[in-house]
């Protein structure tokens, strides 16, 4: 990725972090969690959904008193958000948040590179 200078002929630092091997790094790491957790969670949804339109009598199926497997896909789809959130954020407090904090000081401190 390459650095462009603005009409001053000055590189700005948000500029130079962003073409920075440690940004890339910080981008493929978000990308390693981010990517799987998007692909499981739309894949689980889907499935509800299809099981929803395509099997209908399968989602009917009462698994005791009135709760059926309908309902019961409905509710694991609020569970499995709050755990891909619970998730996240342990994943963000030891992996992206130091690497991420190391970039934010050195763009404050105006050392780009």
């Amino acid at each position: 990725m390459s650095v462009t200078q603005s009409a001053s002929g000055r590189v700005s630092a948000y500029e130079v972090v962003h073409a920075s091997r440690e940004f890339q790094s910080l981008r493929r790491h978000f990308g390693e969690f981010v990517v799987p957790a998007i692909a499981m969670f739309l894949g689980w949804y889907f499935l509800f959904v299809i099981c929803a339109a395509f099997a209908p009598g399968f989602m009917r199926t009462q698994l005791f008193g009135e709760v059926n497997v309908g309902l019961c896909f409905g509710l694991l789809q609020f569970v499995s958000t709050f755990l891909i959130t619970i998730f996240y954020l342990r994943w963000g407090r030891r992996k992206f948040d130091v690497q991420s904090e190391r970039l934010r000081a050195r763009l404050e401190e105006g050392r780009g590179n």
